[in-house]
């Protein structure tokens, strides 16, 4: 006999007392990102946070909001959640650093099929993992059940997050000019991009996702669900001491090099890229023979080994190398900008 709201509302698919469990078990994860401006009142209507705005002349808010995509289906086989949500934090901060705005907190909204309290921490605390590594706060959420709508061994998840910069200090590429460093930052892989071709291409091994693959050094499963890079703080402390000669930042993600690395520049200027000078990562030219894909497609589906790229004044362009190192980074130089149609064009 169906006695309380509670009980009514299982009976359709919905745990109350699970989402109850869920919130416990997640609160200390979430707490543990608190910065200062974060006000510390996680389970209110509204998320609150007071911005670091102190000396901005002109405070610009960035946002950026994002998902993981079909990524989230190599979880699924591995039954593996605690580093899909750096993904989802990866996928929004990287971008709100490009215009140089310091990312100061983020939401989440989980849906899931069923409200698995110890799933749900998991991916949580990838989250909260996430968003250490940016600097940000996680100051609220949504975890919503969907019965009848998703497996309930399935869930999606998708990330908003907040930064600010001076109006002066934007990044836009608009004084990138002929001359200039194409400066980049290696990816720890495929990252959350192109995975609907990668499980396309590997569709018979992912039936047995955990063997071991020598070419990789590891699982097929451990490579493609490696997370993705999070380059905020290193960015931070290079666009403190350099400023103006950071001139563009490009992300890398859907669409390649082709697609995002024009979206820094100005009209009239061109990159031109070596791809020689790319990490050979095997993942890459793994998936280039496997399924018989032309170099060109890679690179305007994947990273290929860099995630991030940077334009750099040609005067300054080993002087800011050199900083990166000392910040435990490995930059390379990738290229140069000419004069030109608006584009870029890679050479391997």
């Amino acid at each position: 006999m169906l006695n309380s709201h509670s009980d009514i509302y299982a009976a359709t698919g919905v745990d109350i007392a699970a989402g109850y469990e869920s919130v416990k078990k997640i609160t200390p994860h979430i707490e543990s990102t608190y910065r200062p401006g974060a006000l510390g009142m996680f389970g209110g209507f509204g998320a609150l946070f007071e911005p670091s705005i102190k000396g901005m002349k002109r405070p610009v808010a960035v946002s950026g909001t994002d998902g993981v995509g079909t990524k989230l289906k190599i979880a699924f086989l591995m039954d593996k959640h605690d580093t899909i949500g750096i993904d989802c934090v990866a996928m929004c901060v990287n971008d709100i650093i490009c215009a140089g705005a310091e990312p100061q907190f983020f939401l989440d909204y989980l849906a899931v099929g069923k409200n698995i309290p110890e799933r749900t921490e998991r991916i949580v605390a990838g989250v909260a993992e996430g968003c250490r590594q940016a600097g940000c706060a996680l100051i609220g959420g949504e975890t919503a059940e969907h019965p009848g709508m998703m497996p309930e061994d399935e869930y999606d998840i998708a990330g908003f997050s907040v930064g600010f910069v001076d109006y002066d200090d934007i990044i836009d590429g608009k004084s990138i000019e002929s001359g200039d460093a194409l400066i980049g930052l290696e990816s720890s892989g495929l990252h959350s991009n192109g995975f609907s071709l990668v499980r396309n291409v590997y569709a018979d091994e992912l039936s047995n996702i955990d063997a071991y693959m020598p070419d990789l050094g590891c699982t097929l499963g451990e490579e493609l669900l490696r997370p993705t890079r999070i380059y905020v703080k290193p960015l931070l402390q290079l666009i403190k001491g350099f400023g103006k000669d950071i001139k563009g930042i490009s992300n890398i993600t859907g669409g390649g090099h082709y697609e995002n690395v024009p979206r820094m520049l100005p009209e009239g200027i061109r990159a031109r890229i070596d791809a020689k000078s790319f990490p050979q990562y095997p993942i890459f030219s793994m998936l280039a023979s496997n399924g018989s894909i032309p170099q060109r497609d890679m690179y305007s589906t994947f990273n290929m080994g860099v995630g991030l790229v940077m334009a750099v004044s040609e005067s300054k362009a080993d002087a800011v190398a050199a900083a990166l190192r000392e910040l435990g980074e490995a930059p390379l130089y990738i290229g140069n900008c000419e004069k030109g149609d608006k584009g870029v064009d890679i050479s391997w």
